[in-house]
C-alpha cells in the first residue's frame, strides 16, 4: 500500500488513543470525588452525634394513664450527645395521669452534650393528677409541720427562721394532758392569716380496738370540731400511735361514723409493713373497699429525720397499697421549735381547715 493511503489510518488511530486516555482520566477523577450517603428522616445527619433514650414505666394498680414523649432533632450537630432517661415507678396509682415530655434540638456545628434530661415519678394517689412537662413529682407536694404545742407568733417565727415556711400545720382537737395542747380559735386565725392550712388531729384515746370504740371516738371528734367552727368537708385524722393496741374493727368504726358526719375520715400512724396498724388497716380495707378509697392516710414511715424545708427528701411515703395518701411525716422531734416535719400532697389542701 502507498504511504499516502496509510496516512488517514494513522491519524485516525492517534485520535482514538487520545480520546480513550481522556475518558479513563475522567473516570479516575470521579472515583476520587467525595461519596454521599442518604440518611433516613428522623436520624442524626452527623457521624459524631449520639442519641440514647431510655424510658421505663413500672405501674402497679388500676386506672393509671402514662404518656411519655421524647422528641430529638439534631441538624448536623457535630459532637452532639443527647441522653434522655424517663422513669415512672408508681405503686399506688388510683386515678393517676402522668405525662412526661422532653424536647431537644441541636443546630448545626454545636457541641451540644445534653445528658440527664430525665423525669422520675414515684408514688401517686387518688385525686392527685400529675400532668407534667419536665416536672418531677416533688413539684406536686408542699412542705409542712405538726406540733403538740400551742402555736404562737414566737413559735411561728421560730419555725420560719430555723426550718422554712410551712403551707400545712398539724394541730390537735382538744387537750390531752401531758401530751398535746388543743387548738384554739385564736391559734387557727393566726395560722390561717399567714396562709397556712390546718391539718386536724384527734388523739384523745389510747386504745384503737373495737367497732363501737371507733365509732365513739369519731363522734367525739366531730362534736368538738363543730364546736370550734371547723367547716364541713375537712378531714379529721385519728392518731394511732405505734404502742396502741389496734384492730380492723376500730378502723371500720371510725370510718363509718366519719362518713355519716360532715367530715372526712383520716388516719395517722406508722404505716410500715411490719406494724399492726398497717395489717389492721389492710384487713379493714379488704372487707370494705370504700374505706380504702375514702380514708386519708397520713403516714410516718419511713422516718428519714428532721430537715429544713430546702433539704426535704424526695416524696416517697410508705403506706398500704392503693390507699389515699395525704402526706408523709418524714422527721419527728426537732430540737428547736418542738415540731415534726412533713411533706403533703397539694391535693389534700382542699380537705384541710
Amino acid at each position: 500500500m502507498e504511504r499516502r493511503g496509510l496516512l488517514p489510518f494513522v491519524v485516525t488511530a492517534f485520535f482514538a488513543v487520545m480520546i480513550s486516555l481522556f475518558a479513563f482520566s475522567l473516570m479516575d477523577s470521579k472515583d476520587d470525588a467525595p461519596k454521599t450517603q442518604t440518611i433516613p428522616d428522623g436520624q442524626s445527619k452527623s457521624n459524631d452525634s449520639d442519641i440514647s433514650n431510655q424510658v421505663k414505666n413500672n405501674i402497679k394498680g388500676n386506672k393509671a394513664n402514662v404518656n411519655n414523649s421524647i422528641d430529638n432533632d439534631l441538624n448536623n450537630g457535630d459532637d452532639s450527645q443527647i441522653d434522655n432517661n424517663v422513669t415512672n415507678d408508681i405503686e399506688v396509682n388510683v386515678d393517676v395521669n402522668v405525662t412526661n415530655t422532653i424536647k431537644n434540638k441541636a443546630d448545626k456545628n454545636q457541641d451540644s452534650g445534653q445528658t440527664g434530661n430525665g423525669n422520675e415519678n414515684s408514688g401517686s394517689d387518688k385525686g392527685e393528677k400529675n400532668d407534667q412537662d419536665g416536672k418531677s413529682e416533688d413539684d406536686e407536694v408542699v412542705w409542712g409541720v405538726d406540733s403538740a404545742s400551742l402555736t404562737t407568733s414566737d413559735l411561728l417565727s421560730c419555725v420560719r427562721e430555723n426550718f422554712g415556711s410551712p403551707k400545712v400545720w398539724g394541730r390537735y382537737l382538744g387537750e390531752k394532758e401531758g401530751v398535746s395542747a388543743g387548738i384554739t380559735p385564736q391559734e387557727a386565725e393566726l395560722l390561717q392569716s399567714n396562709d397556712i392550712k390546718i391539718l386536724v388531729i384527734w388523739n384523745r384515746f389510747n386504745e384503737a380496738t373495737g367497732l363501737e370504740n371507733g365509732q365513739s371516738e369519731a363522734k367525739a371528734a366531730v362534736q368538738l370540731a363543730q364546736e370550734l367552727g371547723i367547716p364541713e368537708g375537712v378531714a379529721i385524722f385519728a392518731d394511732i400511735e405505734p404502742n396502741y393496741p389496734v384492730d380492723s374493727s376500730f378502723i371500720e368504726g371510725w370510718y363509718q361514723a366519719m362518713e355519716e358526719s360532715p367530715y372526712h375520715p383520716g388516719i395517722y400512724g406508722v404505716f410500715d409493713k411490719e406494724q399492726a396498724l398497717t395489717k389492721s388497716f389492710s384487713q379493714a380495707a379488704a372487707e370494705n373497699s370504700s374505706l380504702l378509697e375514702n380514708t386519708f392516710i397520713w403516714t410516718a414511715a419511713p422516718n428519714i429525720g428532721i430537715t429544713e424545708q430546702e433539704q426535704a427528701p424526695g416524696y416517697k411515703p410508705e403506706a398500704p397499697a392503693y390507699s389515699l395518701i395525704a402526706g408523709w411525716q418524714y422527721g419527728i422531734d426537732a430540737k428547736a421549735c418542738n415540731i415534726d416535719t412533713n411533706l403533703f400532697n397539694k391535693d389534700i389542701l382542699d380537705v384541710l381547715w
